[in-house]
């Protein structure tokens, strides 16, 4: 399946927590149906369906290299059909290409500085690469479209997508956590990918990530999620990947940035 910060204690995650903005989505009460955990396999505007699971990605790009020398950067946040298959391109409609100038216009400026240093193209195109995530990926979460908000305005989901994928990747700092257990970019070290997998369960509070990997060298975590409630203001639970790692068990490269 293919999917195109400083010295101190690291702090861990835990299972269930709440991160982002407070959305104006309509209100989920008493809802405890975790997604992926539905007999009813109806979607609602408090139930994602049917990309229950939701996956926080980020890159490790070394050559060329993007983003800080000491952080990796976010890919996006994808829907995942519970079982490793997913749907994407959902609403041609709403494929916008504009996004900066939609952030701009929600007055969400420090996001946007943000994603300029953190949620960055190889190529040098952040505002397609913005794009094509929220074309492919965002338009197919179902409890944040239109219909689902109060007293919706033009595009609102499309901002509140934005922050809270950057939310969701300040709170999994995977250069970090990887440093706390001695694993550091190196052009001469190599790891296993049990070692990896345990300093970034530490996080994900205990469950394993996805590691990927080009030619032995790590490249792409991706860390798995099931909601309660909506994409936005939901409940995260931390969940074990829905595929397997592409990375060998051992021998795994971790190279520096070229920059």
């Amino acid at each position: 399946m293919f999917y195109a910060t400083s010295a101190g204690v690291l702090a861990l995650a835990t299972a269930q927590f709440f991160t982002g903005v407070s959305a104006n989505l309509k209100t989920c009460t008493n809802n405890n149906t975790l997604s992926c955990h539905s007999s009813s396999k109806a979607p609602t505007c408090c139930y994602n369906y049917p990309g229950g699971a939701l996956l926080q990605t980020q890159f490790w790009d070394t050559d060329p290299s993007t983003g800080p020398s000491d952080s990796w950067t976010i890919h996006g946040l994808w829907p995942d059909n519970c079982d490793g298959t997913y749907e994407s391109s959902c609403d041609s409609s709403r494929a916008y290409t504009n996004i900066t100038e939609i952030l701009k216009e929600q007055g969400r400026t420090s996001l946007l500085s943000y994603m300029d240093q953190y949620w960055v193209d190889i190529d040098g195109d952040n505002e397609s690469f913005w794009a094509h995530e929220w074309g492919k990926h965002g338009t197919c979460i179902n409890t944040i479209d239109p219909s689902c908000y109060t007293n919706y305005s033009a595009q609102e989901e499309v901002g509140d997508f934005f922050q809270k994928v950057v939310d969701l990747f300040k709170s999994l700092d995977t250069y970090k956590a990887l440093s706390a257990a001695g694993i550091t970019p190196s052009s001469s070290k190599t790891y296993t990918l049990s070692a990896i997998e345990a300093a970034l369960s530490k996080v994900h509070d205990g469950s394993q990530a996805y590691l990927g990997c080009d030619n032995g060298s790590l490249n792409q975590v991706w860390y798995f999620f099931n909601v309660r409630g909506n994409a936005i203001d939901g409940q995260y639970d931390a969940s074990a990947p829905l595929t397997k790692s592409s990375c060998p068990s051992s021998g795994i490269k971790y190279a520096p940035k070229s920059n």
